[in-house]
């Protein structure tokens, strides 16, 4: 196991560029990860872990795989680590490809949300409620974004995930046998808990901007959740959580 003391270190670069530049992500087909217990989770659900860095020193864990291991003094750690105070370790994983899996019975789509907060917190919910498939349309956040990767809390390597185009979703969908509706606040959506979401996909658009004029042509109806009319709208991750609950209950 290499112990590492330089800031130009090539693992110390391969890391910072990980964390900064999509690019770069997409070109090696790997993503950074932090953390024991995210770790451990991406063991469990079977994710090539191909690096690992340990802060000061090594710890012993079961199931980690033959693999690249290094160690780093906590102060060249925390120039590698995007999170501030990050306990570690740091760790590389593979991007799962994108193959066409199983037929999709349900699916969240999300157009232009660009908070990673956001982004990833839907995606934590999806695979806790069982929604198939979060859709990723338009100008959404990189998936493999650091703060993204972390509000899944892990779900990033259970959930199935897919990225497109708006124009491609209604051929896409249409190719699943799902209907698309859109939440909007719009006088001709219908209250969510009067329509059938079954056999469908929910679109959410961003909390600024709602869903464009091009993904709402697309949809077999608009839907909207009620509520007082003091209040304007809600929290991106907060709306889609309440429709993929209504989409599973």
């Amino acid at each position: 196991m290499e112990h590492l003391t330089s800031r130009k270190s090539a693992h110390i670069r391969h890391l910072r560029r990980l964390a900064s530049d999509g690019d770069y992500r997409r070109e090696t087909g790997q993503y950074l990860c932090e953390g024991l217990k995210t770790l451990r989770e991406a063991l469990a659900a079977g994710t090539v872990v191909n690096s690992v860095l340990w802060k000061k020193e090594a710890r012993e864990l079961p199931g980690l795989p033959d693999c690249e291991q290094y160690t780093a003094p906590a102060e060249l750690f925390d120039y590698a680590a995007p999170m501030v105070n990050c306990p570690g370790p740091l760790f590389t994983v593979s991007i799962r490809g994108c193959g066409k899996g199983a037929r999709l019975n349900n699916a969240l789509v999300l157009e232009n949300v660009q908070d990673p907060g956001n982004v990833g917190t839907v995606i934590r919910t999806a695979n806790a409620l069982g929604i198939d498939a979060v859709v990723l349309c338009g100008d959404c956040a990189d998936l493999y974004l650091p703060k993204t990767v972390r509000a899944t809390m892990g779900a990033i390597f259970r959930q199935r995930v897919l990225r497109m185009e708006t124009e491609q979703l209604s051929a896409f969908l249409s190719e699943q046998g799902l209907a698309l509706y859109g939440a909007a606040l719009s006088e001709k959506a219908e209250d969510v808990r009067g329509t059938a979401l079954k056999n469908c996909a929910v679109a959410v658009g961003s909390e600024g901007s709602g869903l464009s004029a091009a993904l709402l042509a697309q949809c077999a109806g608009e839907i909207i959740i009620p509520m007082r009319p003091d209040s304007e709208s809600l929290n991106a991750a907060v709306a889609a959580a309440i429709l993929m609950w209504e989409i599973v209950r």
